[in-house]
C-alpha cells in the first residue's frame, strides 16, 4: 500500500477541507477592492465603458461627491436585456473573446469585472436600449444580487445609477476623504478623459450644478480649457513628433509656467489615461534646465503605438500599461518635446503678439512697469548703433573680445532646430542695444518690439552651454597658478569637494585635498582667470551644499556646470560696455535654449510694439 491510500473505508475519522470557492458575491466584492477604490473609480469605469460604446455625448451626476449617488448616462449603442443581465456577470464583456485578443485591446475596457464588482457594494440601477430594440429594460441591482429585469420606455443609450457605495462593507467607506476631495478626483478622472476624446462631449454635475463641460467639437484645447482654466490652455503650444514607429503629440506649456507636483502631467498611451514613471522623466529631462528644482512642467503626451507593442493588462485599474521597448517610447517622447520647446518663440510678453507660438501666461502686469521708464541708462551723445561707450569693463568671460567667444556655430545633426512660429534668434533679429535699466536689464530695440533682458540670467546661459559643450567634447582647460593657494572648508563643505573632484577637473578647476579640511588650488578655468577667483570657488561650493540640504538631492555632475555657470556669470548691478551688451546677446540669439538660465529664470521679456502704440493710444 502506497502512502497515499485511496481506500474510500476510512480508518479514522478525516478533517473537514480547509479550500472552499468563494461564492460570487464574496468574490465580486474582492475585485471590488481592486478596481473600486472610490467614487472617481467608479466614474471612471462607467465613462471609459461609454466611450466603447461609440457614445458623444456622456452625462455625469453626482451626489454628495458620489458616495451618495453616480448617475452616468450616454447615447452609445446599448443593450439588449439580455446582454443588460449578461453584462452584471463576472468577466463577461463584449470587447474580447479569447486570451489572444489580450494582445491587441484597442478598447479602454475589456476585463469584465468593473459593472459586477461596482453592483456589489452598491444599489445599481441600469436602464439600456439599442437602436433595433423598441423598448428598453432596467435592471435592479442590490449588493450584487440582481432582484429584476423589467422592461422599460428609454432612449438610446445606457444609463447607469450607483447609490449608497460601500453600504455594505463599512471599512472601506470610512476611508472616503471629504466630499470636496472626492468630488475633485471625479473632475480630473473626467476631464482626462474630455482631453484623450475630444470628440466626445462631457457634462459633469454636482448637486445639479455645471462643475466641467466640454463642447466635443474634436478640440483638445476646449477640453484642457475647462480642465485647468483657460488662462493655462492658452498658453501650450502643441508637440509633434514621430520616431521607430512611436507617434507622440499633445500640448506643452513655457518653461515659466510651472507646478509644485506633477498634477499637470497627462500621459496617454492610444488614448487611453496612464501613469508612467519613465514617460514622466523623459518630459522633464527635456525641461531640465528650464524650470526650477522641485517645479514641474505642464504637459499633455499622447503616444500611440501598435498595440502589439504594449500591454495593458498589468493591473486591475489598467492606469499602468509595459511597452515592448521603452527606451524607443523614452526617446520618441523626449525628443517631440525637445522639438517642440525649441521649434516656438519662448519669450514672455506683456501681451502677446498674434504671429507667436506662445501666448502670455496671463501672469504678466497689463500696465508697462514704471521700472521701464525709470533709470534707462543712454549714451549722453547718442553714438551709432555698436559704438563704444565709456565706463568700466568688467573683462566679461564669453562677451565681446574674449578668445573663449568664437563664433556662433549652426546646430549640431540631430538637434531641435528652429521651428516655423517665431524662434528666439528671429525675435531678436535686427536688435539694437538701447543702454542697460539698474545696471540689471539691458534695454533693446527689435522688429517686433522692445526687450528686456536680466544680463546675469542671459550670461549664465550662454555660459552654460559653453561650458557644457566643451565639457564634453574635451574638458574645460584650466590655467594653473604660479602661487596655488589654499581654501578651508567646512565639514560637509569638504565631503563634498572630495566627492566631487573629477567633476570639478572636467571645468578647469583643479583642487588637491591638503589635509582633513583643506584643499589646494593648483589650477583655475581659464574663463575665471581675471575674476576673483576664491570667492567664485566658495561661493560655487555654498551652493552646491545648499543643494544638497535645502532640496535633498545628490549634486549630479550637470549641477557643478550649471553653478560654475552661475558664479561666472556677469551680476545684477554690473555696470556694462556697449560692445559687452552687443556680444552678450548676440551669443543668446544663437543659444539652442536661450529664453531661461538653467535654474528656470526667464532671460528675456518682450513688450510688443502694438502693445506700446495702445498704451500711447495710437
Amino acid at each position: 500500500m502506497t502512502d497515499f491510500d485511496l481506500d474510500p473505508t476510512p480508518q479514522a475519522a478525516q478533517p473537514e477541507c480547509r479550500i472552499v470557492l468563494l461564492d460570487d458575491n464574496t468574490a465580486n466584492r474582492i475585485a471590488a477592492g481592486e478596481v473600486v477604490e472610490r467614487p472617481a473609480s467608479v466614474v471612471k469605469e462607467l465613462v471609459e465603458n461609454a466611450i466603447d460604446a461609440g457614445a458623444t455625448r456622456i452625462r455625469v451626476r453626482l451626489l454628495d461627491g458620489g458616495k451618495r449617488l453616480i448617475e452616468v448616462a450616454d447615447n452609445g449603442c446599448g443593450m439588449t436585456s439580455e446582454e443588460a443581465v449578461l453584462a452584471l456577470q463576472r468577466h463577461a464583456t463584449s470587447k474580447i473573446r479569447s486570451a489572444d485578443d489580450l494582445a491587441s485591446v484597442a478598447t479602454l475596457g475589456f476585463r469584465g469585472e468593473a459593472l459586477p464588482s461596482i453592483a456589489s457594494v452598491s444599489h445599481l440601477q441600469l436602464v439600456t436600449k439599442t437602436a433595433a430594440c423598441e423598448a428598453g429594460c432596467r435592471v435592479t441591482v442590490h449588493g450584487g444580487e440582481i432582484e429584476g429585469a423589467e422592461p422599460e420606455g428609454c432612449s438610446d443609450g445606457t444609463t447607469l445609477a450607483i447609490e449608497d457605495l460601500f453600504y455594505n462593507t463599512p471599512a472601506r467607506l470610512k476611508f472616503l476623504k471629504t466630499t470636496p476631495t472626492e468630488l475633485a478626483r471625479s473632475v480630473e478622472t473626467v476631464g482626462h478623459l474630455a482631453v484623450s476624446h475630444p470628440g466626445v462631449s462631457f457634462h459633469l454635475l454636482h448637486d445639479d450644478q455645471t462643475v466641467l463641460q466640454t463642447p466635443g467639437a474634436g478640440d483638445a484645447i476646449g477640453a484642457l480649457a475647462a480642465l485647468w482654466g483657460r488662462e493655462t490652455a492658452r498658453t501650450l503650444a502643441p508637440i509633434s513628433g514621430e520616431s521607430n514607429g512611436v507617434g507622440v503629440e499633445g500640448f506643452i506649456a513655457p518653461p515659466d509656467i510651472h507646478r509644485p507636483g506633477r498634477s499637470h502631467e497627462l500621459f496617454f498611451v492610444n488614448r487611453r489615461p496612464i501613469r508612467s514613471r519613465f514617460v514622466s522623466h523623459a518630459v522633464e529631462d527635456a525641461y531640465r534646465t528650464l524650470t526650477p528644482d522641485a517645479r514641474f512642467p505642464v504637459a499633455v503626451v499622447l503616444i500611440d503605438v501598435n498595440p502589439l507593442l504594449v500591454d495593458v493588462n498589468v493591473h486591475p485599474t489598467k492606469m499602468e500599461v509595459k511597452f515592448t521597448n521603452d527606451r524607443e517610447v523614452h526617446h520618441a517622447v523626449s525628443q517631440s518635446v525637445r522639438a517642440a520647446l525649441a521649434g516656438h518663440g519662448q519669450v514672455p510678453t506683456l501681451t502677446p503678439p498674434r504671429t507667436f507660438g506662445w501666448r502670455s501666461s496671463g501672469r504678466e502686469a497689463n500696465a508697462v512697469p514704471s521700472s521701464l521708464i525709470d533709470a534707462v541708462w543712454t549714451p549722453p551723445s547718442a553714438p551709432e548703433p555698436g559704438a563704444a561707450v565709456p565706463g568700466p569693463s568688467l573683462g566679461l568671460p564669453g562677451l565681446s573680445g574674449d578668445p573663449f567667444a568664437p563664433e556662433p556655430e549652426p546646430l549640431a545633426a540631430g538637434e531641435p532646430g528652429p521651428g516655423p512660429e517665431q524662434p528666439f534668434g528671429e525675435m531678436l533679429r535686427g536688435f539694437r542695444v538701447l543702454g542697460q535699466a539698474r545696471r540689471t536689464y539691458i534695454v533693446a530695440a527689435t522688429e517686433h518690439g522692445l526687450a528686456l533682458i536680466d544680463q546675469h540670467v542671459a550670461h549664465e546661459r550662454v555660459l552654460y552651454e559653453r561650458l557644457l559643450k566643451t565639457r564634453n567634447a574635451q574638458g574645460i582647460h584650466g590655467q594653473r597658478l604660479a602661487v596655488p593657494f589654499t581654501v578651508e572648508l567646512g565639514a560637509a563643505e569638504a565631503e563634498l569637494v572630495r566627492q566631487k573632484l573629477s567633476d570639478f577637473r572636467e571645468l578647469g578647476w583643479e583642487l588637491e585635498a591638503f589635509g582633513r579640511e583643506s584643499f589646494l588650488v593648483r589650477a583655475v578655468p581659464a574663463l575665471s582667470a581675471s575674476r576673483g577667483v576664491e570667492q567664485l570657488l566658495r561661493d560655487m561650493i555654498d551652493e552646491l551644499v545648499h543643494q544638497t540640504v535645502a532640496r535633498r538631492l545628490v549634486v549630479q555632475r550637470d549641477h557643478v556646470t550649471i553653478t560654475n555657470a552661475c558664479k561666472m556669470a556677469v551680476k545684477a548691478g554690473d555696470p556694462l560696455q556697449m560692445p559687452e551688451m552687443e556680444g552678450l546677446l548676440e551669443q543668446l540669439a544663437h543659444a539652442k535654449v536661450p529664453f531661461a538660465c538653467p535654474h528656470g529664470r526667464p532671460a528675456v521679456v518682450l513688450i510688443p510694439y502694438g502693445e506700446i502704440d495702445r498704451r500711447f493710444k495710437r
